[in-house]
């Protein structure tokens, strides 16, 4: 009883936040939801990074190549983007804190199943368990993340930048723990240790959630993602969000290898150079979301700037072989830190933005829509994972990193420069961070148990 009073005056709250200035204090089922929500993020974040100092150098050893080492990176990223746009289209169906739950549950086991692997016979065999392990893994995630969203900016539709810039403190904490603390464990306890303490921990993280997240209800929806593409601007923001993720999906399949054989580390060194990268990004995300909820005019120089500065940053990884100049581990460590940088700035403003084009074109308020583009972000994000290690594996396979990462440089660019002249011609006309969100009808109930 106490906790349907509670999530009566959230509704409260909210609807008399569109008539004050003043911000209503966060009620004890607010806060227990963002407690939850940074907990699926942290974790699944370290389970997605974990791979990146150790499994290549393994699957290298089964028999694969750089190639297909780039598909099993880029199969996850495939399978992501199928689940993300289902998943969106059908969140209020499913019901958002079922298929959140579900997601951690299937992601977990199958955490547990790839620290198996070792177990199997080199070749043909491990390479297709492989494919199907992480497939699998990839459509929980998808469930996970796609709800995680849309309930994020359900529940806190005034601050959404804010919200998800403090999320992804945690966010960049698992990507910080997961590269050294995977390495060290494969250095000291073998291939299985990492990928069952973490399983188990996702795993532990089910009933949590059960427990904490609340339920919402809401209409389904007639729209559709095709009608979200039909807006030019929103196009924009996706290429935006492929060439970040593009990006990194590059740095997780190829950068562990060149790290390895360019400076002669170890697998847990390469973790901890993956900080360069992680940190910057886990400070960067809260500022970057509290400036642009308050000021939503600034959000699209936000991303075009970032994007320039991911280009400098990947032009310099290398460096680009027409430069000259040589590789040198400060010059890398310094270049991730700008990349995990300006990955903020580009990034954090994306999901509100698309929010906002989304109330532009008539959509529906509601979880139905908000479930639409929380998928629409994650399939598109997905594709640029997808891209990234693949096309960036061929790349290196058949010329370089340094190449590889000159490409990835060239396509932030593009991004950057083509939503400036877009921008330019069509100025951005905020009025104010409220009439930016996808607000609840004041006639439903936010929340219900």
């Amino acid at each position: 009883m106490d906790s349907q009073v509670e999530l009566q005056q959230t509704a409260d709250n909210c609807t008399s936040a569109e008539s004050t200035d003043h911000p209503p204090r966060m009620t004890r089922q607010q806060t227990l939801t963002l407690i939850s929500m940074a907990s699926v993020n942290f974790s699944s974040m370290i389970c997605y990074s974990i791979l990146g100092p150790f499994f290549p150098n393994e699957a290298v050893k089964k028999g694969a190549s750089q190639t297909v080492i780039g598909l099993i990176f880029g199969c996850y990223a495939a399978c992501n983007f199928i689940g993300s746009l289902i998943m969106g289209k059908y969140i209020v169906q499913i019901g958002a804190k079922f298929m959140l739950v579900m997601g951690l549950f299937v992601s977990s086991g199958c955490t547990i199943l790839f620290g198996l692997l070792n177990r199997v016979p080199a070749g043909p065999v491990f390479i297709t368990l492989c494919f199907v392990v992480r497939s699998i893994d990839a459509l929980g995630f998808a469930a996970a993340m796609t709800s995680s969203f849309a309930m994020t900016a359900k529940i806190f539709p005034n601050n959404v930048a804010t919200v998800l810039g403090s999320l992804e403190i945690f966010t960049g904490l698992g990507l910080i723990l997961g590269p050294p603390v995977g390495g060290w464990f494969y250095q000291s306890f073998g291939y299985e240790v990492p990928f069952m303490l973490l399983g188990c921990f996702l795993l532990i993280m089910v009933p949590v959630n059960i427990y904490i997240l609340p339920k919402i209800d809401s209409a389904p929806s007639k729209d559709s993602f095709f009608r979200l593409l039909t807006k030019a601007k929103i196009v924009l923001i996706c290429y935006v969000i492929f060439t970040q993720s593009a990006g990194l999906g590059l740095l997780d399949a190829s950068l562990s290898l060149f790290a390895m054989e360019r400076f002669t580390l170890s697998s847990g060194y390469v973790g901890l150079i993956m900080l360069g990268l992680s940190l910057p990004y886990c400070l960067a995300s809260p500022l970057i979301g509290y400036f642009t909820d308050k000021y939503p005019s600034t959000r699209s120089w936000f991303m075009v700037i970032g994007g320039v500065t991911t280009a400098i940053g990947f032009s310099m990884l290398g460096p680009v072989p027409f430069l000259h100049i040589p590789s040198n581990l400060w010059l890398l460590i310094i270049m991730l830190g700008v990349i995990g940088f300006s990955l903020g700035m580009t990034a954090i403003p994306t999901f509100p933005e698309i929010i906002t084009c989304a109330k532009e074109q008539g959509y529906e308020e509601g979880l139905s829509s908000l479930g639409m583009v929380s998928g629409l972000f994650g399939a598109v994000w997905s594709m640029g994972m997808f891209y990234g290690p693949i096309v960036g594996g061929l790349i290196t396979q058949h010329l370089s990193f340094e190449s590889a990462a000159a490409v990835q440089g060239g396509l932030a660019l593009l991004g950057a420069l083509l939503l400036a002249v877009y921008y330019l011609c069509h100025p951005p006309q905020h009025q104010s961070v409220r009439e930016d969100s996808l607000r609840t009808d004041e006639n439903t109930p936010l929340l219900t148990e």
